[in-house]
């Protein structure tokens, strides 16, 4: 990977872009495309939006959305503690005795989640899982007016971890879920901007959507205001290439093997087709992962727009979802972008998108 887009990648995941709180991680991408887009906005609900060919009537609108999973402070106790509400869909044994920032007015606190030690627990209370409201944010403060002097209720907060090389060409973060999507989009769109090869009478929408962890809700509304004929969602898909996962009930996905490509009901034969055909004539690797039903990404919200879009989801293969610790391969992320970008090169004006 190329180092500007490495370094745009690993700020995008030091990042913090919780649900309806991506204001931060917007400007980041606004400042990354700036300078390869034909223009560049943000509308009332946070989505931002870049554009190559404003003015063709075909439109392909791309999204990867841009929050992730956190928590917000809900009650602060006389002892000083915060107790927190979930963003987004958390696995409860996952927060205990992780480190994690509080994002406060006046700038980050850093504290810890607890629970009470195992040394303390009775024995039925041993075999049971942890629930959300048994957990606090320990920030070190002795008292609640302590703790009022540098926190507020509705603080949002994100686990402390950061982008992290490991062997070869994986990588750990958190929030790769969906700040490796969201750098798809752009990067798609730099390789089209830059290398060119795309239609003059096509225009692509490469937006960064908000509020997906909570019900794609940034996809529904940019979907609606763009009014493209095709779209294609970019999210993170679960490998299934670690123990315990049966890939006889749940396909097989594995990492470094290329980005997915979904096929299901939620995926526009026409779509479907073409970016096979593109990924096969690119020589860009992919596998195709099945989704029965309809799906919980962005995908879903731009199938349904207004009368009908012709919709793709591709994914990336990714480790550990909705951890601190996601794990995936930045050659798939790279693969990924450049299927994307293949993809709209191969649109005009009149491609048929009818499935059938």
């Amino acid at each position: 990977m190329r180092e500007q887009s490495l370094s745009f990648l690993r700020k995008l995941v030091q990042t913090s872009s919780p649900s309806g709180y991506e204001h931060v991680v917007a400007q980041r991408y606004r400042d990354y495309v700036q300078p390869f887009a034909d223009a560049v906005s943000t509308d009332v609900h946070g989505n931002v939006t870049a554009v190559l060919n404003r003015t063709a009537e075909m439109k392909i609108m791309l999204a990867g959305h841009m929050d992730e999973i956190g928590f917000i402070i809900h009650y602060v106790d006389d002892n000083g503690l915060l107790f927190f509400s979930a963003i987004g869909g958390h696995d409860s044994v996952i927060p205990i005795g992780q480190t994690v920032w509080v994002y406060a007015q006046d700038g980050r606190v850093g504290g810890v989640v607890g629970r009470k030690a195992i040394h303390l627990m009775d024995p039925d209370e041993l075999k049971q899982k942890p629930l959300l409201k048994e957990l606090w944010i320990d920030i070190g403060a002795a008292s609640r007016a302590e703790a009022e002097q540098v926190v507020s209720l509705g603080d949002v907060v994100t686990y402390q971890q950061d982008f992290q090389m490991l062997l070869g060409d994986r990588a750990v973060g958190r929030g790769f879920d969906n700040k490796a999507g969201l750098f798809i989009v752009a990067e798609a769109l730099r390789l089209l901007a830059e290398e060119g090869g795309l239609n003059p009478s096509v225009g692509v929408y490469a937006v960064g959507t908000v509020q997906e962890e909570i019900g794609s809700r940034g996809a529904k509304t940019s979907a609606f205001a763009i009014e493209a004929q095709s779209g294609i969602a970019v999210d993170m898909e679960h490998a299934i290439d670690y123990p315990g996962v049966s890939k006889s009930e749940k396909g097989q996905l594995d990492l470094g093997k290329g980005p997915s490509v979904s096929s299901g009901a939620n995926t526009n034969r026409a779509v479907f087709s073409l970016v096979k055909k593109a990924a096969e004539e690119e020589g860009i690797p992919y596998q195709v992962q099945v989704s029965p039903s309809a799906t919980p990404t962005d995908a879903g919200a731009l199938q349904l727009n207004r009368s009908g879009m012709a919709t793709g989801l591709l994914g990336v293969p990714l480790r550990y979802m909705h951890t601190p610790g996601e794990v995936l391969s930045l050659t798939d992320v790279e693969n990924c972008a450049r299927l994307v970008a293949a993809y709209c090169r191969r649109i005009t004006p009149e491609t048929d998108f009818t499935p059938f």
